[in-house]
């Protein structure tokens, strides 16, 4: 049955495709740079009118929380899959079904990450080096920040749903929407009430509810499959099941992912509360190179998925050069021109110059390698998108999780300074994306001439 169609839809597997590339991931590259620049007014706000040790503490839960979070982002990734693979084919009862289930497994997975972060952040903080000076003040952000979880994995949830139909505009505006709160109430809280990481933490948690509201209001006001009825949610076992086997090893990455960054956020630990000020700043503007790996992952998920769904096979091997050119040409031109400005930059974080000099490290290396990242993220997104998840993530455990630990464990000591553990960061990328390209080549050689394309 023909699927009704509303304005901000996309049916990706009719049309100039390079432009629907264009126009899907511009809305997903402006959707991340406000968030990261709302993030930044966080770090902003901490260093410029708290302390640089408030700010080491903020930093130093950022791979500690995205240990937690991310095998439900991975199932949130399976969302986005089964959608857009539903919607190609234009099948409504299973679109109607995947939606649903992720609604309910969001909202339940939400209650049990804030339990969970809730209990553990005092023991993994301190497993992972935390100084002592900051300990107090990282527990506390990572209670509150906690507690507001449901709504994080809503709004994430949700917002997959929307990208599988080729929705990337409504996001962006409720984003903007929340992220103008997010900044007035960091500076109220933290200006007026000197709340410090607490008014921080808690600024993120309302803007995050604002936003998961404003995309449930979305999803229950939609007049086609994608549709949510309060009365209709439950979880649909074979759809979970389908869920699980596409998002599980994707979350399961990127928690390995997280105890790789942990195990280089220890080491930087070691080099004192100035270091990891720097590494924070660094990471936040690092953020703004990574738009284009993150963006032209999202998309050639939903590119791929829907044409799958659709049976246009055409399309998925054009989908996946382009998205790999789009995300090596925006990496590299952010990359160099963060890299340029590095110094000022970061002293918009922190002006203490020692600050500036340990975020400088980071950024040399990292900045000038980052399209490395965004080619290895284009083609393990093709692969999800095609349903082939469990290599994928096999091969990057190895190639970047494991292969992380493994020069912190035993090359880092030869040479403990910041540039050779940050060197572990390319290195990484290059291994893991030489082995997802030869699978993906292969798994595009098999469905095409099973196909006949």
């Amino acid at each position: 049955m023909e699927m009704m169609k509303n304005k901000y839809q996309m049916d990706m597997c009719r049309g100039p495709l390079f432009r629907q590339i264009v126009v899907f991931s511009v809305p997903l590259m402006l959707s991340g740079i406000l968030q990261l620049l709302f993030n930044a007014a966080d770090l902003i706000v901490i260093g410029r009118f708290a302390s640089h040790e408030a700010l080491a503490a903020v930093g130093a839960t950022s791979a500690l929380t995205m240990l937690i979070v991310n095998v439900f982002m991975g199932l949130s990734l399976g969302t986005n899959v089964l959608v857009s693979n539903y919607y190609g084919a234009k099948d409504r009862k299973n679109m109607s079904r995947t939606v649903h289930t992720a609604v309910l497994l969001s909202t339940a997975g939400g209650v049990f990450l804030a339990l969970i972060g809730i209990l553990l952040a005092e023991p993994l903080l301190i497993l992972m080096a935390t100084p002592e000076n900051i300990l107090p003040k990282s527990r506390l952000y990572m209670w509150i920040y906690f507690a507001g979880m449901p709504f994080i994995m809503l709004y994430n949830f949700g917002s997959a749903v929307l990208r599988a139909v080729g929705d990337t505009r409504r996001p962006l505006y409720f984003l903007m929407f929340a992220g103008l709160v997010n900044v007035l109430l960091n500076l109220f809280f933290v200006l007026v009430f000197r709340m410090d990481v607490a008014g921080v933490a808690l600024a993120t948690v309302i803007s995050q509810a604002i936003a998961s509201f404003l995309v449930l209001k979305c999803l229950t006001d939609a007049r086609d499959a994608c549709r949510v009825r309060f009365r209709a949610l439950r979880i649909d076992l074979p759809i979970l099941k389908n869920m699980m086997w596409i998002g599980l090893p994707a979350g399961i990455q990127g928690m390995f992912f997280s105890i790789s960054n942990m195990t280089i956020q220890s080491s930087v630990n070691s080099f004192g509360s100035l270091a990891i000020a720097g590494n924070t700043a660094a990471c936040s503007l690092e953020g703004f190179v990574y738009i284009g790996s993150v963006a032209y992952h999202q998309t050639v998920v939903s590119f791929a998925g829907q044409n799958l769904g659709g049976m246009r096979y055409d399309r998925i091997r054009k989908s996946i050069l382009y998205c790999i050119l789009c995300s090596s040409a925006v990496c590299i031109a952010a990359g160099y021109g963060f890299l340029l400005f590095g110094g000022p930059l970061l002293s918009i974080y922190n002006s203490d110059p020692q600050v500036i000099q340990w975020g400088m490290l980071r950024t040399k290396i990292l900045f000038s390698t980052y399209f490395l990242c965004g080619i290895m993220d284009v083609i393990s997104g093709a692969l999800r998108g095609l349903r082939y998840s469990f290599m994928p993530a096999l091969v990057t455990l190895l190639g970047v999780c494991v292969l992380r630990v493994l020069w912190v464990c035993f090359v880092f000591p030869l040479d403990p300074t910041m540039e050779n553990l940050m060197l572990s960061y390319p290195v990484t990328w290059i291994v893991t994306a030489l082995a997802n390209g030869g699978y993906l080549y292969l798994v595009c050689r098999r469905l095409f001439r099973t196909c006949g394309s």
